[in-house]
């Protein structure tokens, strides 16, 4: 095996091993689900719509679906499309697009290839402009399906689900919230995303600041000036600005907020890979080449390869394809041990992280800005990101980069303390991101969900989920789960791809089991608790790799021992997607209900 010149595996080592001992801190730095405490319930205010009194809604449904992102929209979608079902979209925010309804910061966009990541395009006719859409793109044909298929005249926005609770007698679910409507549905599907819960750094003095502060997710446009696709943040130009984060939502605004602001601190825990994003405008040439089914083939197509499955063809052929390709699936000679295979993985990772650090010293002139900017750690401790502006934004003499590996000490009357040192401030954005992945789904789903015998879905997830699919438990007959992480289904870069796929099979299941007059379905005991075997079977146990990675939603913020086998995924791995999709498609082909308790 050829080892790269200059890869000195201790010595690269010792020096990860020392970035992420300046960072460590784990959850106790983070606060979320924010409308529970009074004194930060502000921060999840809607700057977009304006909240509407409305008389208390009590109604029967067919299906209630709580989320209006793209998965509860592309499920009431493709539920049309079975039948004349009653469907009511619930969500909390002004209107649908889920986590793009909220984050509509300057410069917002999607770091997965626009062909594959907005849904329904073949459906909707539709070609995104760029390759990589910007947020109000994606918002507006999330909004455009939702218009489409008349899923708005029933939807219940700004109304939070205090209580799903199962009804043995009536065989429904009855829902409640808090605008005092009552819905008895006979399905329930929970559609609440993975970018739901918005978290603040757990700093003391929040309440202190004389000056404006908010949640990137929550962007005050009143304040900046600009407007959602407009980054001319004009109102900013005599205010200086302190942006916490340097994570996927940092990345994006501080180019627009920088060239706005008087003046910009950019405060960083830890330094981002950030690759090559090379953007540009859809090509007439591509969208006259398009033919039937193109989309599915295309999403496929970077599944496979994302999973080392498809050597030859690579439709995408990004940074994404580019470096997971060569760190999740390294070159092996035959006959190579164990051992020479991880060296071998290492190497190609320590290779991808030495192109990032040398972009860096490309992009910036200043070598002590540049030092503070690079990434130590191995590629897939934090999700990739990738940025064209970003990095050669902190030549500007009106950015300064402020290194905190331990956070922002303090928030005071005037604005923030640093290693002692107060940085005086007229406005705070936090880009500090969500939950994501890590949260357990009773936790993000937002409000107790009761099945039979009044049982808690948070009490028999307890110690993990438990399902079949990803998509269906047992005890809570007629609920859907759309799939996610930490559910049994399977992962994906790209999740909308994922969320596609439940969203079909959700449609048809529902669609399957009305027609056949059945009452209620759920998992039989055997079946779940084989599906939940296979999982925990297929459950690759990180903790080492974990352990060696600085502080990030994908390693549980550094305390990897949060981890649990039975959060894991179906089959451990993005290839696992086809397998999966293989077994959902079987069930819904055979003439019965396989692995299901009837009720008719």
């Amino acid at each position: 095996m050829t080892v790269t010149s200059g890869f000195d595996r201790d010595a690269v080592q010792r020096k990860y091993a020392e970035e992420r001992a300046r960072r460590v801190d784990g959850n106790r730095q983070s606060v979320s689900q924010l409308w529970r405490d009074e004194s930060l319930a502000h921060y999840l205010d809607d700057p977009f719509t304006d909240y509407i009194e409305r008389a208390p809604v009590a109604t029967d449904v067919d299906v209630a679906i709580v989320g209006a992102g793209i998965a509860g929209v592309v499920t009431g979608a493709k539920l049309r499309d079975q039948g004349d079902y009653k469907v009511t979209l619930i969500d909390t925010a002004g209107g649908v697009g889920g986590t793009w309804y909220w984050n509509r910061y300057p410069g917002v966009m999607c770091d997965v290839e626009s062909y594959i990541y907005m849904p329904m395009l073949e459906e909707m006719d539709y070609v995104p402009t760029r390759k990589y859409a910007f947020g109000e793109e994606i918002r507006e044909h999330i909004d455009a399906i939702a218009r489409r298929y008349d899923l708005l005249d029933d939807a219940l926005f700004h109304t939070r689900v205090l209580e799903s609770r199962w009804d043995e007698d009536a065989a429904r679910w009855v829902i409640t919230t808090d605008r005092g409507d009552t819905l008895r549905a006979r399905f329930l599907v929970m559609a609440v995303g993975i970018l739901n819960l918005a978290k603040l750094p757990a700093i003391p003095g929040h309440e202190r600041f004389q000056g404006r502060s908010f949640h990137a997710s929550r962007w005050d446009y009143d304040y900046t000036g600009g407007a959602p696709g407009d980054d001319h943040l004009t109102n900013l130009a005599d205010k200086v600005v302190g942006i916490v984060g340097t994570g996927a939502t940092a990345i994006q605004c501080v180019p627009p907020v920088g060239e706005s602001a008087q003046h910009t601190y950019v405060f960083q825990r830890t330094p981002s890979a950030i690759g090559v994003r090379n953007n540009f405008d859809t090509p007439e040439e591509f969208v006259a080449s398009l033919e039937p089914g193109w989309q599915k083939d295309r999403m496929e197509n970077f599944t496979a390869v994302m999973a080392g499955r498809e050597k030859e063809r690579d439709l995408v052929a990004d940074a994404w394809t580019a470096h997971m390709a060569k760190v999740s699936n390294p070159r092996i000679e035959p006959g190579w041990t164990p051992e020479q295979i991880g060296e071998a993985a290492e190497q190609f990772d320590f290779e991808v992280m030495e192109e990032h650090r040398r972009r860096v010293d490309e992009e910036i002139a200043d070598a002590e800005v540049a030092e503070r900017l690079k990434p130590y750690y191995r590629y897939l401790c934090k999700r990739p990101l990738f940025h064209d502006e970003f990095l050669a934004a902190f030549n500007s003499p009106k950015i300064t980069l402020v290194d905190c590996p331990h956070g922002v000490e303090e928030i005071t009357e005037r604005g923030v303390i640093v290693d002692g040192e107060e940085y005086a401030l007229d406005c705070i954005v936090y880009a500090t991101g969500f939950e994501a992945e890590v949260t357990p789904f009773p936790r993000r789903a937002g409000h107790p969900i009761f099945g039979r015998d009044g049982q808690a879905l948070a009490n028999k997830w307890a110690d993990g989920a438990m399902t079949l699919h990803g998509i269906m438990t047992r005890g809570f007959p007629n609920l859907f789960l759309s799939p996610g992480p930490g559910q049994q289904a399977v992962v994906s870069v790209n999740h909308t791809h994922v969320m596609v796929t439940g969203a079909e099979h959700i449609a048809a299941a529902i669609a399957k089991v009305d027609r056949a007059g059945v009452r209620a379905i759920e998992p039989t005991e055997a079946a779940e608790a084989a599906w939940v075997a296979a999982v925990e079977a297929g459950f690759a146990d990180r903790s080492p790799f974990m352990l060696a990675c600085t502080p990030s939603r994908l390693n549980f913020e550094g305390d990897p021992s949060l981890q649990n086998a039975r959060n894991g995924s179906y089959g451990g791995g993005y290839g696992d997607y086809f397998d999966w999709k293989r077994i959902l498609d079987g069930w819904l082909a055979d003439s019965g209900f396989p692995d299901m308790d009837v009720e008719t």
